[in-house]
C-alpha cells in the first residue's frame, strides 16, 4: 500500500508503496493488444493513431534537436494516464519498472532519510534524518526541501524513480543534492552507505508509560514493533503512547499485522481493513480464531501469504499521536484501533489518503500504477479527503530552542504530554 498523497522514501532511500510505499493489490500481467475504436464508446484508436503519426512527422521535420523515439513513445503513455487527472496513477517504462523492483547486492545503499512528496505541488520534504546516517553527517535537517538531485529539479520527478535511479547507488559513491532551507539553496555532497532501517523507537517513561514511535510501515516494522511492546511490558508498562506523527504509510500487510497484535476479534467480525473498487468487488483483512486472513471477493484470487498466526491481544490504555503528515497505512492502523475502542487519537487531523493503488506489470516489461479502490475502517468510514479527526485535538507547540530539532525531549513535547494526561484520566 502506498502513501498516495505523499510518496515515501525510506532509510537508504525509499519504501515501495501500499508502496511507496501504496496499498499494493495483487499484481497481474496485462497483454498489450488492442486495435480499432472501442465499440462501447471508448477512445477512437484509429483517429488517435493518425494524429500521432502527424505529430511524429511534425517532430521529424521541424524539431530543432534530435528525436528519441523511445522517449516519445513513453511520453504518449505517460500523457495518456496523466489525462486521468489522478496524481497517484502513472506509467513506468520497462527500465523504470526494473529499477524499482530489482534486488541486487548494494542496491539498498542510500543516505538515511525519510522523505515525502506532496501530490499537489510535487515538493519533496525531509520528514526524518536517521541518527548516524550520511545525511546527518552532511548536515541535512528535518523540514529541509529537496530542490535538486544533480541537475534534476526534484519536484518535477516521480519520487520512487528519483530515489531508485539517482539517490540510491553503490556503497561508497556520492550523490549531489541541493536543499532549500529558510529560502536559501544549499549544496550537499552525500555519501551512499548501508543504513540500518530502524522504523521503531521505544522507551519506558518514569510513570510506567510506554512510548513507541513508528516512523514508517516497512517490511521489518511489525517485528520491531512487537519486540518493542513486549520489552516495555516486561519492564512494567501500564499504558502506551504510539507516535505516528509524520508517518506517511508503507506496507498494508505490516500495519494489519500490528493492529491484529493489539486488537480483539470482536466487534466487526474481526475486520481490520476492507476495500471496494468501482465494480463493488472487495477485499478484507480480518482476524478469526487466532489467525489473520486476507479475502479477495472475485472468486479466483488467493493470497498465499495468509492465513498468518495471531493469538495476541493488548489490553491496556493506548493513545495514538497523529498529525497532518500521518497518512495511508498510519490511518489504517489508527482507524482500526479507534473503531474497536482500543485507542484514543491525540493531535491533529490526519492526511486523508483513503484510496488504494495497484501496481500492474505489462507484458512488455513496463508497468502501470493505478488507483483501483477505496479503503474503509472496520466501522465502514471512508476517510479519503477528510482524514481522521482526533478525539483530543492539540497542536504542537515547541519552545523556540526546540524548533527544527529531530528528537524533542518527550517531557517538552506538549502533544506527548497531552496523550499521557489523557490516558491517566481514563
Amino acid at each position: 500500500m502506498a502513501f498516495a498523497g505523499l510518496a515515501v522514501v525510506g532509510v537508504a532511500a525509499g519504501i515501495s508503496m501500499i508502496g511507496r510505499t501504496v496499498i499494493d493489490s495483487q499484481g497481474q500481467m496485462i497483454s498489450n493488444s488492442a486495435s480499432g475504436a472501442d465499440a462501447s464508446g471508448g477512445l477512437d484508436l484509429n483517429r488517435i493513431s493518425s494524429k500521432i503519426q502527424l505529430l511524429e512527422k511534425v517532430a521529424d521535420e521541424y524539431f530543432l534537436f534530435d528525436v528519441n523515439e523511445e522517449d516519445m513513445e513513453a511520453g504518449i503513455y505517460k500523457g495518456m494516464l496523466a489525462g486521468l487527472d489522478d496524481p497517484y496513477t502513472t506509467y513506468y517504462t520497462a527500465e523504470e519498472y526494473q529499477a524499482m523492483t530489482e534486488e541486487t547486492e548494494g542496491v539498498y545503499c542510500g543516505i538515511g532519510v525519510l522523505i515525502s512528496q506532496s501530490v499537489e505541488s510535487g515538493i519533496i520534504t525531509v520528514l526524518r534524518v536517521f541518527p548516524g546516517s550520511p545525511a546527518e553527517e552532511a548536515g541535512i535537517r528535518k523540514g529541509d526541501i529537496l530542490y535538486k538531485v544533480g541537475d534534476l529539479l526534484a519536484y518535477e520527478q516521480d519520487l520512487e524513480l528519483l530515489v531508485e535511479q539517482y539517490i540510491r547507488g553503490e556503497e561508497g559513491t556520492y550523490t549531489d543534492l541541493t536543499i532549500l532551507r529558510d529560502g536559501q539553496q544549499l549544496p550537499v555532497h552525500v555519501e551512499r552507505r548501508m543504513v540500518e532501517n530502524m522504523t521503531v523507537e521505544s522507551q519506558l517513561l518514569p510513570d510506567k508509560t510506554g512510548y513507541v514511535m513508528v516512523t514508517q510501515f516497512d517490511i521489518v516494522t511489525a517485528e520491531q514493533f512487537i519486540a518493542a511492546v513486549e520489552e516495555l511490558e516486561s519492564q512494567g508498562m501500564e499504558r502506551l503512547v504510539i507516535d505516528l506523527r509524520d508517518n506517511p504509510g508503507g506496507v498494508v500487510d505490516v500495519c494489519v499485522e500490528m493492529a491484529a497484535y493489539i486488537l480483539p476479534e470482536e466487534p466487526f467480525d474481526g475486520t481490520i481493513l476492507s476495500t471496494a473498487n468501482k465494480d463493488g468487488q472487495a477485499e478484507r483483512y480480518y482476524c478469526k480464531d487466532g489467525r489473520i486472513f486476507h479475502e479477495v471477493y472475485d472468486g479466483k484470487t488467493r493470497d498465499s501469504r495468509y492465513p498468518i498466526e495471531d493469538g495476541h491481544e493488548l489490553d491496556m490504555p493506548i493513545a495514538i499521536l497523529m498529525n497532518g503528515m500521518s497518512a495511508s497505512a498510519s490511518e489504517v492502523f489508527a482507524g482500526a484501533l479507534r473503531d474497536y475502542g482500543a485507542a484514543v487519537l491525540v493531535g491533529t487531523t490526519s492526511y486523508g489518503k483513503g484510496i488504494v493503488q495497484s501496481l500492474l506489470p505489462l507484458a512488455d516489461g513496463s508497468a502501470v500504477k493505478v488507483t483501483t479502490a477505496h479503503y474503509y475502517t472496520p466501522d465502514g468510514f471512508d476517510l479519503h479527503g477528510k482524514g481522521l479527526e482526533p478525539d483530543v485535538e492539540v497542536k504542537l507547540e515547541l519552545d523556540a530552542d526546540l524548533i527544527g530539532q529531530y528528537d524533542v525531549p518527550l517531557e517538552r513535547d506538549n502533544q506527548v504530554q497531552k496523550a499521557i494526561e489523557t490516558l491517566k484520566e481514563k
